[in-house]
């Protein structure tokens, strides 16, 4: 089974953003105990690659085994595509609609999923090469906004990420998502903070029962 259908198999990508190795490491472990296989650990463009692959790299050795895939997020340059390939990242997720990252991403055979609003952005991003188009910010959008889409757009993979949450995810898969992005709503920086680890998998949990 390839990346990308995993990621259609498994359904819910955790973002891990802005923590330090440790707690990254610690709350993925959570996240994968409580039911879900995809993290994104997003790049963060105020500090050096490293801040960022390194945590790819650990968690992409750590999950040898394939239970686990870690993709990189907030992806923004050719740079950061190549980065992320190096450190081990399984797929590749951008806020925004570029060309040059998005042929990067497939030129290394990784698996794309770029963002975009519009259906002109939605269908240039898929053109240009993305296996999922990630429509963003879907809270404010809303499931209502993926159904619209389904008319002319059917052929195309689409993400719902932002705001997704425990009583609208159900709303993102029937208007026609493949997938879902989810942050704070699993990944509680409250609970981190407080190293509230088996909080942070039964949200997992939650999460993963949700979708059975």
């Amino acid at each position: 089974m390839d990346v990308l259908e995993r990621i259609l198999g498994k359904k819910i990508i955790a973002i891990i953003r802005g923590f330090k190795l440790d707690e990254t490491l610690k709350t993925a472990d959570a996240v994968a105990a409580g039911g879900l296989g995809l993290l994104e650990v997003p790049f963060d463009q105020r500090r050096p690659l490293a801040y960022t692959t390194d945590k790819i790299k650990a968690l992409a050795d750590r999950y040898q085994d394939g239970q686990v895939l870690v993709g990189a997020g907030t992806v923004l340059t050719v740079g950061q595509v190549r980065a992320a390939r190096e450190a081990g990242a399984a797929y590749i997720i951008t806020p925004t609609s570029r060309e040059d990252v998005i042929k990067e991403t497939k030129a290394l055979g990784m698996t794309a999923m770029p963002g975009a609003m519009t259906p002109s952005e939605i269908e240039q991003c898929y053109r240009w090469g993305a296996d999922i188009v990630k429509v963003f910010p879907s809270d404010h959008l809303g499931a209502g906004y993926i159904r619209a889409l389904q008319g002319p757009l059917s052929y195309i993979p689409l993400a719902a990420v932002g705001g997704v949450d425990l009583d609208n995810i159900l709303d993102f898969f029937k208007a026609g998502a493949c997938c879902v992005g989810i942050g704070g709503n699993i990944v509680n920086r409250k609970m981190i903070e407080a190293g509230d680890y088996r909080g942070i998998e039964n949200l997992a949990a939650a999460y993963a029962a949700k979708i059975r």
